[in-house]
């Protein structure tokens, strides 16, 4: 297709171009391919008469002259002025012997001179490039063309073709650039030839990229109906799919077949039972999946809970190498508790003392039961009966301290700190995660150094994290486990604190005594009265430390708004209120009161900077969180920081902005393109406040979260308040959340196959008694 009937085709369809050589590159960040560049018009449709424009967008390296064809639409940046914000590109490659002579020999390719591109011309025609692109072997055909050359031509074609061929396939089919260059970048030169053969491979490697698109893919190149490789491509998908949203573990047959046919079948067509069962047992013997009776999983979930089980095995089966006397164990806590002024409750003495005779076992209780003064009991006891300092400073890297105190999350693992006055970090920093494919440094292959390691807050510990950590606990290690049953389960698949308090194979001292109730805490009354399914009659009523007030979903916002307006007047700060809420859309969902929060406690002013990602604008002074684990800054999921500078393009070597945030001294500095890993904190999910307490924590409960409102997360939000919780909305929703008793159900084996773990004690005892008699 020539020029001409291009531009005529562009014409037809009435979409916005402008044809133009390039001028000057503005700016570019090589990591994501934005791009700006100024460009000579040489022709355009859009409304535009001036000589020169900027252009913007994710795009390929531009060569200085190159002319290229952009389509997309104006706009006008509130700073540099009238843009023309790139969609999709063409390179304008000569079409010409003549041209393509004198673009061979322009000078971009070193050692390329006129008579080298009239050789290569002469030979291979005027479709000398797409040829070389797509067979180097070509060039060999060329006369006097050395190999160093030949190959210096080819991949500076490719790195120019390459990207672009991939972004015209995939353009097609409805890919943006930015998810398109997302595609080369996983797969390079590679790229056109994984979308060619499995296109569904890219599910899995390409961020962005789900079942549907690449759906489109497949259809493209003939793979639809019931195509064997679509098949197993949806299965692969929806297993995943659903593990990781709805936190199953495995997924039953029965129920995966009617979902893929669903995802599968069309007005056209429809994919059969058999055909989907079939090809389940097709990926298990490829061994990309497990099968278990009826059960699907994925392999790395199948093999995590049976490394649990193997793990817990291991554990049980220890004996305790030291074992103290009752009399001197008693002896020990009695002059403790007159150190520290206290009186540990019967439950309490008893978790003190199974924690510190076993090598494995469970500490769980609600909010207020004094969970943390046990485990302080915990580690001086242990300390002072094994001879152990708890002073930091008589360890060094060669002797580590002896005690391991860690926590899922960052927060989490402060509070920890604080409490004990002792070091503690986060299961994953503990275990060396390397982020991404890099794995975990501590495991089977190289355990952990230490005597006693306590988890807090396991209730949030997933399947494969937990699975990581046991089998990482290394011979005469004793494990203590913390947690709430009651909270909600881990973001990730399973519920391995329930499973292993259902099965009922590990030790385990529930905490009965209910400290912060007898001071008078209204908050930890409520909370125990949600866990029995009750809602307590004075809701409604003020407490000196709760209040709820009415309203409708659409006053949230106002009713949040004055609610945090009257606790700035008092004297808390931003850091000190958490808005709490179970949804994102909506006016009374994260997003909006995130917008609104932020302009009622740090709204624009000439004296903070800003900077825009996307329709999000963040300041300095911005409280955000971290959602994704960043081992290399030591900054995990749910840590809350705030903004503390922002720098622009121009004011640094890198010329790109830049955001500073501060994790609690820790200061990482983000470039703009990473700011997809923070959000604001004002309003947060009540998953990413678990493990974290607030001073005061305002949390709306409306009828409009309905799907999302259950038990354990009502209670989990409420037992995040440390002094206020101020509850508006309806008082219906929270009777109905309250007073419902299905929980949403996630398929695990753990608790069944560990059960068994006592039927081969009982058989090994057994065995053991026969060779005796």
């Amino acid at each position: 297709m020539n020029e001409e009937s291009i531009l005529e085709e562009e014409r037809t369809i009435e979409r916005g171009f402008i044809k133009g050589n390039v001028n000057h590159i503005v700016f570019r960040n090589e990591e994501n391919f934005y791009t700006v560049a100024l460009i000579r018009v040489q022709q355009t449709n859009e409304e535009f008469k001036e000589k020169t424009i900027t252009v913007v967008g994710v795009l390929p390296k531009l060569e200085q002259d190159e002319t290229f064809l952009f389509f997309g639409q104006m706009i006008q940046h509130p700073k540099f002025g009238v843009q023309y914000q790139v969609e999709q590109f063409r390179r304008d490659l000569p079409q010409t012997k003549h041209g393509i002579i004198q673009y061979l020999s322009s000078g971009r390719f070193p050692g390329i001179g006129l008579k080298t591109a009239e050789s290569i011309v002469d030979v291979l025609d005027e479709r000398a490039i797409t040829r070389i692109v797509e067979d180097r072997s070509v060039l060999s055909d060329i006369p006097k063309l050395s190999k160093e050359k030949a190959d210096s031509l080819y991949e500076q074609l490719v790195d120019q073709q390459g990207v672009e061929q991939v972004l015209m396939m995939l353009s097609k089919h409805g890919f943006g650039v930015e998810l398109s260059l997302k595609v080369y970048q996983a797969y390079g030169l590679q790229a056109i030839d994984i979308i060619q053969t499995n296109p569904y491979q890219l599910i899995a490697d390409v961020e962005g990229i789900g079942f549907r698109k690449a759906d489109l893919l497949g259809a493209a190149i003939g793979i639809t109906g019931n195509h064997p490789d679509r098949i197993r491509a949806g299965c692969l998908f929806l297993i995943q799919e659903l593990c990781l949203q709805e936190g199953h573990v495995f997924i039953d047959k029965s129920s995966l077949t009617p979902h893929v046919i669903s995802l599968l079948s069309s007005y056209e067509f429809k994919v059969e039972a058999h055909e989907v069962e079939q090809q389940i047992e097709v990926m298990h013997e490829d061994d990309l999946i497990f099968l278990e009776e009826e059960r699907v999983y994925l392999k790395s979930l199948y093999f995590a809970e049976k490394g649990i089980v193997s793990s817990v095995r291991r554990l049980l089966s220890e004996e305790i190498e030291e074992e103290f006397p009752e009399a001197e164990f008693l002896k020990a806590l009695g002059k403790l508790e007159e150190e520290f002024n206290i009186e540990y409750a019967p439950s309490q003495k008893q978790a003190i003392q199974t924690a510190l005779s076993s090598p494995l076992m469970i500490l769980t209780g609600g909010p207020g039961t004094g969970k943390t003064t046990v485990i302080k009991g915990i580690v001086e006891l242990y300390a002072r009966l094994h001879g152990i300092s708890l002073d930091e400073k008589a360890y060094t890297k060669q002797n580590p301290f002896p005690i391991l105190l860690v926590a899922p999350t960052g927060r989490a693992a402060k509070r920890m700190s604080e409490a004990t006055e002792l070091p503690a970090t986060t299961i994953h920093r503990l275990l060396g995660w390397k982020g991404g494919t890099g794995g975990f440094e501590k495991g089977d292959h190289e355990p952990l150094e230490g005597d006693l390691l306590i988890v807090d807050e396991s209730s949030m510990v997933d399947i494969w994290l937990m699975n990581q950590l046991l089998k990482s606990v290394p011979k005469g290690m004793q494990v203590v486990l913390v947690g709430d049953q009651d909270q909600l389960p881990s973001v990730g698949p399973g519920q391995v604190l329930r499973d292993f308090l259902d099965a009922d194979v590990i030790p385990m001292v529930p905490l009965v005594d209910i400290y912060r109730q007898a001071e008078g805490s209204s908050i930890i009354e409520l909370a125990h009265a949600m866990k029995q399914g009750k809602m307590p009659e004075n809701l409604p009523n003020p407490q000196k430390d709760r209040r709820f007030f009415p309203c409708q979903m659409d006053h949230v916002q106002q009713v949040v708004s004055q609610i945090c307006e009257n606790a700035l007047k008092k004297g808390y700060t931003a850091k000190d209120i958490q808005v709490l809420a179970p949804m994102y859309k909506g006016s009374a969902g994260i997003t909006e009161l995130n917008r609104m929060l932020q302009q009622l406690f740090n709204p624009h002013s000439d004296q903070r900077r800003e900077i825009s990602f996307g329709d999000v604008v963040y300041r300095t002074g911005d409280v955000v969180l971290q959602l994704v684990n960043n081992p290399d800054e030591n900054v995990y999921n749910g840590d809350r920081g705030e903004i503390v500078a922002i720098f622009y393009a121009k004011e640094n070597q890198e010329k790109q902005d830049q955001v500073v945030i501060s994790f609690d001294g820790i200061e990482v500095i983000y470039q703009k393109k990473d700011l997809n890993q923070i959000t604001h904190a004002y309003c947060c999910s009540i998953h990413k406040a678990q493990g974290s307490e607030f001073p005061i924590v305002v949390m709306p409960v409306v009828r409009s979260y309905a799907r999302m409102l259950r038990r354990n997360l009502l209670y989990t939000g409420i037992t995040r308040a440390k002094q206020f919780l101020l509850l508006c909305g309806d008082l219906k929703a929270i009777h109905s959340a309250i007073t419902q008793k299905e929980e949403l159900h996630r398929n695990s084996m753990l608790q069944m196959k560990l059960r068994n773990l006592t039927v081969e004690k009982a058989n090994q005892h057994n065995l053991e008694e026969k060779a005796t008699n």
